[in-house]
């Protein structure tokens, strides 16, 4: 097992790379509950798992938290998200500094999305316009560390133009990012056209794909409403209206078509799968059971 290093290095020498992303628990049990999974998960010997920051950049300190206790306690490479939302450059400067004091090196460099109540993105304050200034900005002041971006295989929300969106993607790309790791979604088909324009635009690094099974019909319009423009392959909306309200047959259908995504996916060479377990640990479990993607 590979072990703190970046991320860069991983997908050099693991193909596919497998990572994990967890979230920060609101509540004391929520973190136990957290550890928990994390514990049912770590046989499944990761590459690689990062942690989120709340919308609007609410669970900045929460966040710092968790990454420096699984990098202490359960030894495995963890990225930790940074967004540009509500810092200044001298808030990030310090942040990254903590990071580096803590061992931690690797970061997902993200615009983030615009406060609770706010409408539109605006930065705070001497902070980042874009993903890509803060990018630049952790490679000048921070050139050992390891940096991601996200990347929209079915379009980011908020730009409609697609030419544009590759356009700022290389951006982030030429500032220095190491690797791009996509936005969930649910048609391999448009993963490998993501890839595909990528590549015409001259964006060589590793593309690590994003991979959410759905649990719940619940769970399924949240991510509608979340990754706004997901879109749900009429295949799967059939499945799951096949299971009707019963959450436990939802789940086995989500999970299913998950798991015939990452055979494919792996199939087709994929650098790296990135799976959003929501902190929960049975469906990443039940993919790797099926496909035997454990490391040897």
């Amino acid at each position: 097992m590979l072990l703190k290093m970046l991320i860069k290095d991983i997908l050099q020498q693991t193909c596919p790379a497998y990572s994990f992303e967890f979230f920060p628990p609101k509540t004391e049990p929520g973190w136990e509950e957290l550890f928990q999974t994390i514990s049912e998960l770590v046989p499944l010997q990761p590459s690689a798992v990062s942690v989120t920051y709340g919308a609007g950049g609410s669970t900045r300190e929460r966040t710092h938290d968790l990454v420096v206790r699984i990098q202490n306690e359960i030894q495995l490479t963890v990225i930790s998200h940074l967004t540009c939302v509500g810092s200044s450059r001298s808030e990030i400067h310090q942040i990254l500094e903590r990071y580096h004091q803590a061992g931690v090196h690797n970061i997902l460099a993200l615009r983030g999305d615009a406060p609770k109540g706010q409408k539109e993105w605006t930065p705070a304050p001497d902070g980042f316009l874009y993903a890509a200034d803060l990018v630049a900005f952790i490679k000048k002041h921070f050139p050992h560390f390891g940096v991601g971006v996200a990347g929209f295989p079915e379009g980011h929300p908020e730009m409609p133009n697609r030419l544009k969106e590759i356009d700022y993607l290389k951006a982030k790309v030429d500032a220095g990012a190491d690797y791009i790791v996509t936005q969930l979604f649910f048609d391999n088909r448009d993963f490998y056209d993501f890839a595909e324009r990528c590549q015409q635009a001259g964006i060589q690094v590793p593309i690590i794909a994003g991979i959410m099974p759905i649990s719940t019909k619940t769970g399924m319009i949240r991510m509608a409403e979340l990754a706004a423009g997901a879109r749900f392959p009429a295949a799967l909306l059939r499945a799951i209206d096949r299971a009707g309200n019963n959450d436990a047959y939802v789940e086995k259908a989500g999970m299913h078509w998950a798991t015939e995504q990452v055979r494919d996916l792996i199939d087709h060479n994929v650098r790296g799968i990135h799976f959003y377990t929501l902190n929960k640990a049975h469906a990443t479990r039940h993919i790797y059971e099926t496909l035997h993607m454990a490391r040897a």
